[in-house]
Parts: structure tokens; C-alpha cells; sequence
């Protein structure tokens, strides 16, 4: 009996694409047999790690539920809305995923820089945002806010019209028929979006550099403490980028485990 799979059609190409994978893959593990256990622990005990990894989470926590709250309205208008504005916008929402960090970073210091366009009002009112941590909330979520976007658009994109028409028939105001139709229906791929948005923000360098500076304690995230301890201790800048991969890995699992856990709900609630 013939093997029923098919075979690829460029052999060439495939072994290529492996080579590719190795490129990808090689390195994450070549960086996992980097540090010893001691090294790694030792690393963790640094005074460095604690204040990093404690920043670096509480801004994406805070970047993510902002984004979830105030990007999930202008998906689903993305996803919806026939005006030819929405393309203006989604192509304005998208801008920060093809702009370099460094131009997202030098952006925010002309917007809310004191000599920035919103500088002097702020400075009026005795609030400085450049070099604070609410400097590494907005550039994260400048940098992030475009994957959930479309992530969460295209999820609403899925939602069929046809269930949302039978709940309103059904005595569903326009909100809960949303609520209870649209919203679940797309919940996988908020999730995705959500998980692609924070990895992006806990890895975000540039903008957050230029835009919030490197002070320990302040704004100091973990890519920036690695850029630190490069200077001088590598085997600390390891440990870093290790648990770095390790909150990654996490939320590659979350963004492969989303879609099977949070099957898309058909069902219309009266």
C-alpha cells in the first residue's frame, strides 16, 4: 500500500528550511548550555534580577489589560465598519510593527518629551513621563498594542453575522447580543492576540531605552538588564536571557493552548 502522505515538492527547498530552523533553534540552545546550575542561581541571587524581572512584569500586566480594554472596541470596529477610514486606521495601527524601536522611542520623546509637543503642558502641571515607569507602560503598549489589534480583529472577522442577527430576534439588545455572542465566539483569538501583545512587551528594548532610559529600579525592564550586565558580567547577562526564553516559552504554550481550551462557542444564549 502507497504512503498516503505527500511528498514535498522541493526536496531542496526543504532541506534549506530545516537548515533555517536550525539557525532559529541552535542558538536558544547553545544559550541553555551556557550556565550551570550554580552560574544560574547565582545569577537569580544578583541584585539586579529581582527589581528587573518585578518591572518587567507589572508594566506588561499593566501594558496588556490596557490594550485588551481599550484595543478590543477598535478590533471589532476593524472588523466590521465598510468605512473607508478603517483602513486609514488599521494601517496607522500597524505602522509601529514595521518601524524600528528606535523610531517608536524618538517618537514618544517628540510627543511627551518636555521639549515635545505635549511637553510643556505636562511640565505645567508638575508631570514628567520620559524616564518613568509609566514611560515603559506606553512604550510597551505603543509597540504591543498593533499584535492584539489584529489578532483580535481578525478573530471578529470569524464571528458569524447570521448568530448575532438570530440573538437579536431573539430580544438581545445590540450590547448583549455582543457580550454574549460575538465576544465568545472570538475568545480564542483575543487570547492569541493578548499572548502575542505581552510576549512583544516584555521583550520590547528600544523604544523603552530611548524613551524611558536604563535606571535600576525605575525602568529597568530585563532586556535592558542584559544590556547592562553585557558590560560586565556576561554570565548574568545569560541567566537573564534564559529567563527571558523561559516567559516566552510560556507564552508560546499559551498561544498553542488557547485555541484548543477556548474552542470557539457556536451557541446562541437566549
Amino acid at each position: 500500500m502507497r504512503d498516503a502522505r505527500p511528498l514535498s515538492p522541493f526536496p531542496l527547498g526543504l532541506l534549506a528550511g530545516f537548515v533555517l530552523v536550525g539557525l532559529l533553534a541552535v542558538p536558544f540552545l547553545v544559550l541553555a548550555l551556557s550556565s550551570s546550575p550554580d552560574e544560574f542561581l547565582a545569577g537569580i541571587g544578583s541584585p539586579v534580577f529581582a527589581p528587573a524581572l518585578a518591572l518587567s512584569l507589572s508594566t506588561t500586566v499593566v501594558s496588556v489589560i490596557v490594550i485588551v480594554i481599550a484595543g478590543t472596541p477598535i478590533a471589532w470596529w476593524l472588523a466590521v465598519s465598510q468605512a473607508r477610514i478603517a483602513t486609514t486606521v488599521g494601517v496607522l495601527v500597524q505602522l509601529p510593527i514595521v518601524m524600528p524601536p528606535a523610531v517608536v522611542g524618538v517618537a514618544l520623546l517628540e510627543t511627551f518629551g518636555r521639549r515635545g509637543v505635549f511637553g510643556p503642558a505636562l511640565d505645567a502641571i508638575g508631570v514628567t513621563v520620559p524616564f518613568t515607569s509609566a514611560a515603559v507602560v506606553i512604550a510597551q503598549v505603543v509597540v504591543a498594542a498593533p499584535f492584539f489589534i489584529q489578532a483580535a480583529a481578525n478573530a471578529f472577522r470569524e464571528v458569524d453575522p447570521e448568530a448575532l442577527r438570530v440573538a437579536r430576534t431573539l430580544g438581545a439588545k445590540p450590547r448583549t447580543a455582543w457580550l454574549r455572542v460575538a465576544l465568545p465566539m472570538a475568545l480564542p483569538g483575543l487570547v492569541v492576540g493578548a499572548s502575542l501583545a505581552w510576549a512583544r512587551a516584555l521583550g520590547e528594548f528600544g523604544a523603552t531605552l530611548l524613551f524611558a532610559g536604563n535606571l535600576t529600579g525605575r525602568t529597568q525592564t530585563l532586556p535592558l538588564a542584559i544590556l547592562s550586565a553585557l558590560e560586565a558580567d556576561v554570565d548574568l547577562a545569560v541567566v537573564l536571557s534564559l529567563v527571558l526564553v523561559a516567559l516566552g516559552g510560556l507564552l508560546l504554550g499559551a498561544l498553542h493552548a488557547a485555541p484548543r481550551l477556548l474552542g470557539p462557542t457556536r451557541e446562541v444564549r437566549r
